[in-house]
């Protein structure tokens, strides 16, 4: 059982807007919301990225960039290309798509490869990066196999689901994801994730981010929960951890 309070909470959430038609204004409010809430990070589309980091220089508050987002179905040259613009651009998160085709075509070695070189440019960026699996897409065991891989890789996350997919995470999704990698690579759930029960389900179930827009309705939320019961930190069982070896 471990203890959180609301400010340890809100540095799980990574405050998303990855809208097409998201606009200058809406990134300014995303940041500025960051800021006031305390959140890890700004989730965006990787374009955003030099407009969130002007926002952001002067914080705590990480700028995640979306690599060959929603779809991954671009090239391991392409999504390089894109992680390094992005950098230069001042994000100093990373999360890319994979290449769910190749996933299907049972084809691990290029996703292998795919991940290799886009951890590489990262760590030795010192950007922290997170590789999307899309679950929705997947079957259990090919979820296990990308999952293998990552923990051989040893990006710092893996991830759930961008959230533009036909469903976003799952609790039971998560612990499968977090009993293959342990404690050598992270989780971050994303998709679907708008209340505060579903957000400390899937910290319980494993997750170490929680990707989502409703951020600030969430911490709110638990902020009255605490107001409430006149406490100061929350109680979350950290389930997954009484079956990991």
């Amino acid at each position: 059982m471990l203890e959180y309070t609301l400010d340890e909470l809100s540095r799980l959430v990574d405050h998303t807007n990855l809208h097409a038609f998201a606009s200058a204004e809406d990134m300014k409010k995303l940041c500025d919301e960051a800021k006031e809430y305390h959140f890890r990070m700004v989730a965006i589309n990787q374009v955003q990225s030099k407009l969130c980091f002007d926002q952001l220089k002067d914080t705590d508050i990480d700028i995640g960039a979306a690599i060959s987002f929603p779809l991954g179905q671009t090239t391991i040259e392409s999504k390089v290309f894109d992680t390094k613009d992005a950098i230069k651009n001042g994000a100093n998160e990373i999360d890319y798509v994979i290449n769910i085709t190749e996933v299907k075509n049972n084809n691990f070695d290029y996703i292998k490869d795919e991940m290799k070189q886009i951890v590489d440019v990262c760590h030795k960026n010192s950007v922290l990066v997170k590789v999307i699996f899309e679950n929705a897409y997947l079957t259990k065991d090919e979820i296990k196999h990308v999952a293998e891989i990552a923990k051989q890789v040893k990006p710092d996350f893996i991830k759930t689901s961008t959230g533009f997919g036909p469903s976003g995470a799952k609790v039971e999704d998560v612990k499968l994801m977090k009993s293959v990698v342990g404690d050598d690579v992270s989780v971050k759930a994303a998709g679907g994730i708008r209340n505060s029960d579903g957000f400390l389900a899937m910290i319980a179930a494993g997750a170490d981010r929680i990707g989502t827009s409703s951020g600030v309705k969430i911490i709110n939320a638990l902020k009255q929960r605490l107001d409430d019961d006149n406490i100061s930190t929350i109680k979350i069982d950290r389930e997954y951890k009484k079956n990991m070896k």
